[in-house]
């Protein structure tokens, strides 16, 4: 696969793709971005990807860099040059360029830059695999609803888990209640068979797959509820798992090392995960 970056309107080496030290995404991560999941050369699900980006814009009130036909013109001209079909999408805004100062500046452009990676093709037998998580403090900030670049707390959180050799963190508020993962969000389904996951507010981000997930089981006459949850109900579950957009849907079979329900993955997501990989195909 080719490797060509997208920087304000120039097609550009990935390796060559820059911005200004005063950008404020750089300094200030004023900044929102987007990965979008690329099958088949087609984005999954990415008008609910379009509607968040310009919501987290909203919220911040940086303008669109450009019309959603635009945008979409130039991501297909992208995944052309770089002969994606299987990858994922980074797509990220910032406020744009200017002298270092915390207000707002008024009247600059914001600055697009986008990226392709190279994605595995949806496979479910490898998906499907269970995984183990961690449970960690929650320490972001109190606005995790708007897609920001500000990433340090997960970052950090991902690292512990990895050096614990989990798949992911579950946060963990100041209630007892799991939030989301630090780049997943979370769902259990309980000992009666009822699927659950954290209500959308300013404590999560509204996945896009969670709510892809969420119109599947609608669809299929799956119970389900939007509510939070405790570290110790997630363990005494029948049934956990994760979902993100570059890692689908994923079973969780450990958390903290201790085994979630039979400790293997169970028929309630593997048959999300079967729907979810049919949702896929139909947009390719």
């Amino acid at each position: 696969m080719a490797h060509i970056a997208y920087v304000n309107g120039a097609y550009v080496p990935h390796s060559s793709a820059v911005v200004h030290i005063e950008d404020r995404g750089f300094q200030f991560a004023d900044a929102v971005y987007e990965v979008i999941a690329v099958q088949h050369g087609k984005l999954v699900d990415g008008d609910g990807h379009f509607d968040r980006l310009a919501r987290s814009l909203n919220e911040l009130s940086i303008p669109m860099p450009m019309s959603r036909g635009a945008l979409k013109l130039v991501i297909r001209e992208l995944l052309r040059q770089n002969r994606a079909q299987f990858a994922a999408l980074y797509l990220q805004v910032s406020r744009g360029q200017a002298p270092r100062d915390f207000p707002f500046p008024s009247d600059i452009e914001p600055t697009l830059v986008m990226s392709v990676k190279r994605l595995k093709p949806f496979d479910f037998e490898r998906t499907s695999q269970g995984v183990d998580v961690i449970t960690i403090k929650d320490i972001r900030w109190k606005r995790c609803d708007i897609k920001t670049v500000s990433l340090l707390a997960g970052a950090m959180g991902k690292t512990e888990a990895v050096n614990k050799g989990a798949f992911e963190a579950w946060q963990v508020d100041a209630d007892g209640m799991i939030t989301e993962g630090t780049s997943s969000n979370a769902w259990i389904v309980t000992p009666d068979g009822e699927l659950i996951t954290r209500h959308t507010d300013s404590a999560i981000l509204g996945g896009i797959t969670r709510h892809t997930v969420l119109k599947l089981a609608a669809d299929q006459g799956l119970k389900y509820v939007e509510r939070a949850f405790s570290v110790d109900e997630a363990k005494a579950a029948a049934e956990a798992f994760t979902t993100s957009t570059t890692a689908f849907i994923r079973p969780v079979v450990k958390i903290d090392g201790d085994t979630v329900g039979t400790g293997t993955p169970g028929p309630f997501c593997l048959k999300l995960l079967t729907l979810y990989g049919q949702h896929m195909e139909r947009q390719s």
